[in-house]
């Protein structure tokens, strides 16, 4: 059985993957954004999750986090579940919060980055992007292009130590996607579970939905843009990310 970290997973698609993986017998660490939506979770813990809380839009509670995991028992997956649709925590969040939790976690061998279908709608660039969250320099689909660059170029530079994947998990009925949302949920979050957990998988580098890989935009695909972004990542937090 496997230990995995579920970033924002007090409901939608990270509670659900939680509560699946817990089925399964899996050892599962959720996450909250701050203590009043860890009740949220009271569940969860009741059937043995461990929970961490972080404000994910700000740095230092992500560092903290990171070195209170890496203080507990060993993590062997994390599902970087957690994302906001707008306002100024979109880069923080979706990309940075990622990043950190990849390169500072020092026992996961399988990361899965949520991304979706609206990164092709992102722009590949760097220019004039705004990482402390103070302004709004990026859309939720340029946000969703980078994580999936990034998860891209993790894979690359971890291989085979390490599996990374991204997954596009769909339009689902979430906070996020809308009650009328049409697609299934269930197929929303079993990707990334088997992902992170089944020991027959070892595709790393690839980009999902609903269980089959799928080609991502061009700039994800783009080795120069993928290095570009991890030069600027490390430069813009203090931390590289070292060979595995």
């Amino acid at each position: 059985m496997a230990r995995i970290l579920i970033t924002g997973s007090t409901d939608g698609l990270g509670r659900a993957t939680a509560e699946a993986l817990l089925d399964q017998g899996h050892e599962v660490i959720v996450h909250a954004r701050n203590p009043g939506r860890a009740d949220a979770v009271a569940a969860l813990v009741r059937r043995g999750a461990d929970v961490v809380v972080a404000d994910l839009a700000d740095r230092e509670a992500v560092l903290d986090a990171t070195r209170e995991l890496n203080d507990g028992a060993a993590i062997d997956a994390v599902i970087h579940n957690a994302g906001v649709l707008s306002g100024p925590s979109l880069l923080p969040v979706n990309v940075v919060a990622p990043y950190l939790f990849t390169a500072l976690l020092s026992t996961p061998t399988r990361h899965v980055y949520l991304s979706s279908s609206m990164h092709r709608d992102g722009r590949a660039t760097l220019d004039g992007l705004d990482w402390t969250g103070e302004s709004v320099s990026a859309s939720y689909s340029d946000t969703k292009l980078l994580v999936a660059a990034f998860s891209a170029a993790v894979a690359e530079r971890w291989a085979p130590r390490v599996l990374a994947n991204s997954v596009d998990p769909g339009w689902v009925a979430t906070k996020m996607g809308g009650a009328g949302a049409p697609d299934d949920f269930d197929l929303g979050h079993e990707t990334q579970e088997r992902l992170a957990v089944d020991p027959d998988l070892q595709v790393t580098g690839g980009y999902w939905h609903h269980g089959a890989q799928q080609q991502p935009a061009s700039g994800v695909r783009d080795p120069e843009f993928r290095a570009c972004l991890l030069e600027e990542l490390a430069s813009v937090t203090g931390v590289a990310l070292t060979e595995r």
